[in-house]
């Protein structure tokens, strides 16, 4: 039996999300300052979710410890 318990990355725990057919659901970057610049729908659009590239599910996965 293992003694040592494979602990969950904290921080992607708090970022990313699992949906219900197991894709991974993130935030936009770039939305938290230095807003007044910015156009109106852009900032609309990064109030949206999006999800994480195929490429890199499986990093997320990793760090997440649920798979």
């Amino acid at each position: 039996m293992a003694k040592v318990k494979m602990k969950t990355n904290k921080s992607a725990k708090k970022r990313f999300k699992i949906t219900a057919t197991g894709k991974i659901k993130r935030q936009k970057a770039g939305g938290a300052h230095y807003n007044t610049h910015k156009a109106k729908d852009r900032k609309r659009n990064l109030r949206k979710a999006t999800l994480v590239h195929p490429g890199w599910e499986d990093k997320v996965k990793g760090m997440l410890k649920e798979f």
